[in-house]
């Protein structure tokens, strides 16, 4: 029978595979890429976030914003 857990567990090795081709296919097609945009708007908002919080720098944040919104698209 099927196991749900087995296949989430295969989603969730592959995350990192389709992170780094996600992140190349944008690369390749700039702001034509669908991924482009709200990559970009996660990081601003990261950045904003991040010179508002003592703790966390902008870098930090940027970084944890774009990541996020790379996450989000990978796996709405």
């Amino acid at each position: 029978m099927n196991d749900p857990q087995k296949n989430d567990k295969d989603i969730d090795r592959r995350i990192l595979v389709d992170a780094v081709d996600e992140a190349k296919a944008m690369g390749r097609e700039g702001m034509a890429h669908p991924s482009t945009k709200p990559v970009l708007i996660g990081t601003g908002v990261g950045i904003l976030a991040g010179a508002l919080l003592p703790i966390v720098g902008p870098v930090v944040g940027g970084v944890a914003g774009a990541g996020f919104m790379l996450y989000k698209r990978i796996r709405p």
